[in-house]
């Protein structure tokens, strides 16, 4: 016997028209920036254009997943493209690490063969990616939060807002010191900006793939919760996993006095046990799909998990 919530529906909302105009104003960054470092001659501006260019991978695939989220679910994908968001997210985030990595290898060797820069046109350019990763930004603060996808989008376009104001940065240092390394340290500042946000990131996606309990659950806790409930004797094969991002899943044979079967107090035993689960946690467990048993039921199972 088990008890759910029907609903798969969650939270999370996909923002398609938030990242079309992100995309949008990325791609015309990139382009700026793309004949910027052919007029320069600056490593980091060009390095930076390639960050944008790859972000502008990530937002589209950002977009792509956004619109797979809003299809509803089939007899084929009982969860729709829930976890879309997931995939796009974690493709992103290994996408950004490679980047980061290659321009601290180039920027290295630059910083010992440098090259003649145009400071000036670089500042110009520098400014006009700035510009557009600011309205960028904008345009997708109102839903960073309200999933992985989204987390990913704004991340992306925040590292190349830092990535312009560090090519500003460098721009004017050659400037004003003549320093032409200082297009290397920026470079090789980018890519160390890049790593540690997409490192949690691509971490967190990685332990939504493996199925591992989501973060702000304790399953020993939950477990506790369980046996609480009057009437429970035992729990065993509790699993809980996340599908995207506001949609916990979890599941569990629950181990019940005998006298519920025979005197019709199993319904209510669901009832408490989905009440016990959805309201007791940092993160609220919607979707619980519970089997009860009688006692001695276990030793007919194969495969149990404590």
């Amino acid at each position: 016997m088990s008890g759910h919530d029907h609903s798969h529906a969650h939270g999370a909302e996909s923002h398609q028209g938030r990242l079309a105009v992100a995309l949008g104003i990325t791609l015309a960054v990139f382009v700026l920036q793309v004949v910027g470092s052919l007029v320069t001659g600056s490593l980091a501006l060009l390095f930076d254009s390639a960050h944008v260019l790859t972000d502008a991978g990530g937002l589209a695939m950002a977009l792509l997943a956004a619109r797979l989220m809003a299809r509803p679910a089939t007899d084929r994908r009982t969860w729709g493209f829930a976890r879309a968001e997931v995939l796009a997210a974690t493709a992103q985030a290994a996408i950004l690490l490679a980047v980061g990595l290659v321009v601290l290898v180039e920027g290295v060797k630059r910083l010992f063969n440098p090259t003649e820069i145009a400071s000036t046109e670089m500042a110009v350019f520098g400014v006009i990616g700035l510009v557009g990763n600011i309205v960028s930004l904008l345009v997708l603060s109102g839903g960073r939060g309200s999933n992985f996808n989204m987390r990913a989008a704004f991340l992306e376009v925040a590292n190349d807002a830092l990535g312009s104001v560090a090519v500003i940065a460098a721009a004017l240092v050659i400037a004003f010191t003549g320093w032409l390394q200082a297009d290397a340290v920026v470079a090789m500042g980018i890519g160390v900006l890049i790593l540690p946000r997409t490192v949690k990131l691509l971490l967190e996606t990685v332990n939504v793939l493996l199925e591992s309990t989501p973060s702000g659950l304790d399953l020993a806790a939950i477990r506790e919760h369980i046996l609480a409930v009057d009437h429970v004797r035992g729990v065993h094969d509790l699993h809980v996993t996340q599908i995207a991002t506001g949609l916990p899943v979890l599941t569990a044979h629950v181990v019940v006095d005998s006298e519920c079967f025979h005197d019709g107090h199993a319904p209510q035993m669901l009832d408490a046990l989905q009440k016990c689960v959805a309201g007791h946690f940092e993160v609220s467990i919607e979707h619980s799909t519970f089997q009860l048993e009688p006692a001695g039921h276990t030793e007919h199972e194969h495969g149990v998990h404590h």
